[in-house]
């Protein structure tokens, strides 16, 4: 697992043997953020990563210069890498908070640029996570959620869905905050 791009791009990631997040591949991470480098800045970005995991794509976005990235991982082991990870590389913005992510998304009043959530797959109700994002209004004018799934999900009819992106067996549903985009 390696940052893409930005100021630490190709530091490279060693997660703990211990850990059972499932990384976004880099392959489908590179090509992620060159669709979201067409749709929005990352730079001065305000996110919000949901099921962090490893926390791959908080440093990712800290590398290319966000200003705020909030990490929401409930495993006690993952939290405390990430927390470990951000701290040794310096990224002060990244805040990473030890939650329920379908909790947090209920409970939060900040709004954000750009929403990541990458839920297990088989966790049970993350079909909702779009609508709990838009009926909580967390993201800003323009802003994008993007959400990591099985092949199996599809979510192409929720309000707000711009696009699905496959890489391997990554998918990405990309959602856009906006009547004029």
């Amino acid at each position: 697992m390696r940052i893409i791009s930005g100021i630490y791009r190709g530091r490279v990631i060693h997660p703990p043997k211990n850990l059972r997040a499932r990384p976004t591949t880099d392959f489908a991470k590179e090509n992620l953020f060159n669709v979201l480098g067409n749709l929005m800045e990352i730079e001065g970005a305000d996110v919000l990563d949901l099921f962090s995991g490893t926390g791959s794509i908080s440093y990712e976005c800290a590398s290319r210069g966000a200003a705020s990235v909030v990490s929401v991982e409930i495993n006690a082991v993952h939290f405390r890498f990430i927390r470990q990870t951000a701290q040794d590389f310096g990224f002060r913005q990244i805040f990473p908070i030890k939650a329920n992510a379908f909790l947090y998304l209920k409970s939060v009043t900040k709004t954000f640029d750009l929403i990541f959530a990458d839920p297990p797959y088989d966790i049970n109700g993350s079909e909702e996570i779009p609508n709990l994002v838009f009926q909580h209004r967390l993201l800003r004018e323009g802003g994008i959620l993007v959400f990591e799934h099985s092949k199996n999900m599809d979510v192409s009819h929720l309000p707000y869905f711009y696009e699905r992106r496959t890489y391997g067996s990554v998918n990405f549903s990309i959602f856009r905050n906006g009547e004029n985009l």
